[in-house]
């Protein structure tokens, strides 16, 4: 009998640290795959890649990264494009912000079913979430039902399905998920400016300490600035 092998997309974030976890409990075995696309902590979520996989016992042959470094040049985005400056939270918002990455789900997407038909993976787990969905319109339940059909006309074994398990949860929910699985938040970086020290004022940053603030945990990363968001 074949292993029962399913595709994780690390961004090195909590959301795709709460979807490992689940991954982990629902498949005998897991390949990690991970995107450098010229953003600006491309370094540090990299490093958080390597130690959520580490801690999941992911083989070095079943960790992939792909240079997507494209997305850079196409630009856009203030993740990508050094001209546009990260901007700090400023409440809630139904627009899509200028962190949003053109169709960056969709490309990530693809590299994942190619390398799932090459593995014989049945299973490809996104941390997408629908609180998201605002600002990001590639984090939306529909998008992800649409790219399932993509995927059934257009692959040789049109079996592969995306899973999305922490699409209807919170942050707070996300971060209560991962503590009670005993994932290693420690290990996960969402600051969209900076490496050393999260600069706890992008949307990332408040969105995070906000989940955080609102159950009562203490987020284990350096911030260099840690404002009250509640």
């Amino acid at each position: 009998m074949e292993k029962n092998l399913a595709i994780v997309l690390v961004s090195g974030g909590m959301d795709s640290l709460a979807c490992a976890a689940i991954a982990k409990k629902e498949n005998e075995e897991l390949a990690f795959l991970h995107l450098n696309y010229g953003q600006r902590t491309e370094s540090k979520e990299l490093e958080c890649f390597h130690a959520i996989a580490d801690h999941y016992h992911v083989s070095q042959e079943l960790r992939k990264v792909i240079d997507l470094s494209f997305l850079s040049q196409i630009g856009g985005s203030s993740l990508t494009d050094k001209n546009i400056e990260v901007k700090d939270y400023k409440g809630d918002s139904g627009e899509i912000p200028d962190s949003y990455v053109p169709f960056r789900n969709t490309i990530i997407l693809s590299f994942a079913v190619s390398w799932a038909e090459v593995l014989g993976a049945k299973r490809i787990y996104i941390g997408a979430v629908h609180e998201d969905s605002s600002g990001y319109p590639d984090c939306r339940p529909s998008f992800y039902k649409a790219f399932t059909q993509v995927i059934k006309e257009g692959t040789k074994n049109n079996d592969i399905s995306i899973v999305t398990p922490v699409i209807s949860m919170s942050k707070d929910q996300i971060i209560k998920t991962a503590a009670d699985m005993g994932a290693p938040l420690e290990k996960t970086w969402s600051c969209y400016a900076k490496e050393d020290k999260a600069c706890g004022v992008c949307d990332s940053c408040a969105l995070r300490l906000r989940a955080f603030e609102k159950i009562k945990m203490e987020d284990p990363i350096p911030y260099a600035k840690r404002p009250k968001y509640t």
